[in-house]
């Protein structure tokens, strides 16, 4: 049985999240410095272990005022369906508006959209994206 313990701005190592990362996206392992980057740029992460073992990750970027943008949801391949996406989403939501962020947004590739709009509570809106 799962015992999940979240954590706003909780502790990880890079290597772990690094492989946790590269497992969701279908990735080769990369050598990212995930502390500095979410230390420097996020409101805020939120991270989800069992037993000790990083299974969920998502970072809380922000414009420093009232907009928190979900980036980087990850749960391990082993963990998914069972809530542990959705409770990673409610904690960052609730710790957003708790910074005094009024919107959070989140983008998404089609395939997520049950999760996002139905699991988490998002409404679907116009938006535009420019490649870069």
């Amino acid at each position: 049985m799962m015992k999940l313990q979240l954590k706003w701005r909780g502790d990880f190592d890079n290597p772990e999240l690094n492989a946790l990362h590269a497992e969701a996206f279908a990735h080769a392992l990369l050598e990212i410095d995930w502390k500095s980057q979410v230390k420097a740029h996020s409101l805020g992460w939120v991270i989800a272990r069992d037993a000790g073992e990083l299974v969920g990750f998502v970072n809380v970027a922000w414009d420093g005022d009232i907009h928190a943008f979900i980036l980087d949801t990850i749960v391990s391949a082993i963990r998914r369906r069972q809530g542990v996406g959705t409770q990673l989403v409610t904690v960052a939501a609730a710790e957003a508006r708790a910074a005094g962020c009024e919107w959070l947004h989140v983008d998404f590739e089609g395939e997520h959209q049950p999760f996002y709009l139905e699991a988490c509570g998002f409404k679907a809106t116009p938006a535009g994206l420019m490649v870069l």
